[in-house]
């Protein structure tokens, strides 16, 4: 069973779209855009495993210049 979930992402001033734009070339992230809010990207990725999507997707998320902080919410469908 694949592990999918959504990140809120908080970005530095001004960086919501080229964070946006650098996390959809990240493979298994089938949705990144703006949002406005106390979050400024949201994403949606999708994984084997949680190990997976730890070593694979967040690994690389958290790489990304500019962002300051992220919650991931595990889809539990």
């Amino acid at each position: 069973m694949s592990v999918q979930a959504y990140i809120l992402i908080q970005t530095e001033v001004g960086k919501a779209s080229s964070v946006a734009n650098a996390i959809k070339s990240i493979p298994g992230v089938s949705l990144a855009e703006g949002v406005t809010g106390p979050y400024d990207v949201i994403m949606r990725a999708e994984a084997p495993s949680m190990e997976e999507f730890g070593r694979v997707i967040l690994s690389k998320v958290q790489a990304v210049p500019g962002i300051t902080r992220t919650l991931t919410c595990p889809v539990t469908n």
